[in-house]
């Protein structure tokens, strides 16, 4: 039983193909959703059926493989059951004999969750689409005020969070701007301010000094307004408070804030370790074995974002490479072979896109920026990317993006007063 079509259950259930077993993927959409592209979709560069190939598309060519489409709402572990809650509404019970849960992540407000009324995450394909009617539609809204001060507010745009996903968001939306004065007549479009708002003292943490300079340089460049030291301590439906470390409160009015700071983990990772007895740290994660099993439970296997597996970085690597692992123990266990030693993560590097033609990378002891990091990103995600219809529509959308400067995927899918949902 594999809960969860993310990076770390598809490698899981890929690599159990094909084998004396049969596998249950059980997931409460039809798709597998490629989130690297997410800030693409929300900034009109890819269409939403690019990067979510159908689930049952997938493993079409596996026999042994069964798709659910349901939910998990608990697990009994010494029944070796799990409950389910279908598309219907109706609940069942399953049993299994071994079970990997790949569950993944969530948004996290750091207990301020009245934020999420204002402040669009990124996590889904849903507020990927949602996010892009936002941004889209606050061009519109500026230009039917007249007052400067009006379309100030419409035309600044917020990000909270200075990771790649708020990095790359920051890059496309000083891009699109740009691209979209063309189109609107009565504003100035360029003259949109993005501003990205980062806790910490420097952006990437996990990327090394140089890169990150080069990345903050870039986007100051591109006109991003760079807070560094600086958290939000206030969203509402007129902006944001943003408190410097030790210093006064600035309020920014914006049309559009954007949440790219924090990450929960599923629910199912606290759900694991209460039945379990495994810690569970504050994101939610729950510790797991070297083997990335459960203490107690050899035969129930955590991977991906929802696990504490020595502080790995909640990104796709990871998960697949533990996905694979987990597969290939329980073949040896079913097969009598030796068991693979404790899983070891190889780090295969970083990469962050700025700009359609910046970016950088750590990969392999090297550390690129510019064009040559911006090939590398682009080769790796395309090779990430399941289906070749996916990739050459994908690698279709970039050429046209590149050679016209304009941006295709510009449908407010919800009408202008539907996407301000304030």
């Amino acid at each position: 039983m594999v809960v969860g079509a993310g990076f770390g259950g598809l490698a899981a259930a890929r690599h159990l193909a094909h084998g004396p077993l049969e596998v249950v993927v059980v997931d409460r959409t039809n798709h597998h959703l490629f989130q690297p592209f997410l800030y693409q979709v929300a900034t009109a560069i890819l269409s939403p059926g690019e990067i979510v190939p159908p689930i049952r598309r997938i493993f079409r060519r596996q026999p042994n493989v069964t798709v659910m489409l349901a939910e998990v709402t608990d697990v009994d572990l010494p029944r070796r059951e799990i409950q389910l809650c279908g598309a219907d509404g109706a609940r069942r019970q399953l049993g299994y004999d071994y079970l990997i849960v790949a569950a993944g992540a969530r948004d996290s407000y750091f207990s301020h969750g009245e934020w999420a009324r204002h402040a669009v995450p990124m996590k889904t394909l849903a507020q990927a689409v949602v996010l892009r009617d936002r941004i889209l539609a606050a061009y519109e809204r500026a230009t039917e005020v007249t007052n400067p001060q009006q379309q100030r507010r419409w035309t600044t745009f917020v990000i909270v969070g200075g990771g790649p996903t708020g990095v790359e968001l920051a890059g496309q939306l000083a891009t699109l701007a740009r691209q979209l004065h063309r189109d609107f007549h009565r504003i100035e479009t360029e003259r949109a301010r993005i501003v990205l708002v980062e806790a910490a003292k420097q952006l990437l943490a996990s990327f090394a000094e140089p890169l990150r300079d080069h990345a903050r340089n870039k986007l100051i460049g591109m006109g991003v307004d760079v807070r560094l030291g600086s958290m939000a301590v206030n969203i509402d439906e007129d902006g944001i408070d943003v408190q410097a470390h030790q210093g006064a409160t600035e309020r920014i009015r914006a049309g559009t804030v954007i949440w790219a700071a924090g990450v929960q983990a599923s629910p199912l990772g606290r759900l694991l370790g209460d039945a379990s007895g495994a810690e569970v740290d504050r994101k939610g994660r729950v510790a797991v074995g070297p083997d990335c099993s459960l203490p107690g439970y050899p035969e129930v296997f955590a991977i991906g974002d929802m696990v504490d597996q020595h502080d790995l970085p909640g990104m796709a690597e990871p998960a697949m490479q533990e996905g694979a692992y987990v597969a290939k123990l329980i073949r040896a266990r079913i097969s009598g072979q030796p068991a693979p030693g404790p899983f070891h993560y190889r780090d295969l590097g970083t990469m962050a896109t700025i700009s359609p033609r910046d970016a950088i990378a750590d990969v392999f002891g090297l550390r690129l920026s510019g064009l040559p990091a911006q090939l590398a990103w682009a080769v790796v995600h395309i090779a990430f990317l399941i289906g070749w219809g996916n990739r050459v529509g994908v690698l279709s959308r970039w050429a046209f993006d590149l050679v016209t400067r304009s941006r295709s995927e510009r449908v407010i899918l919800a009408g202008v007063s539907g996407a301000d949902t304030r």
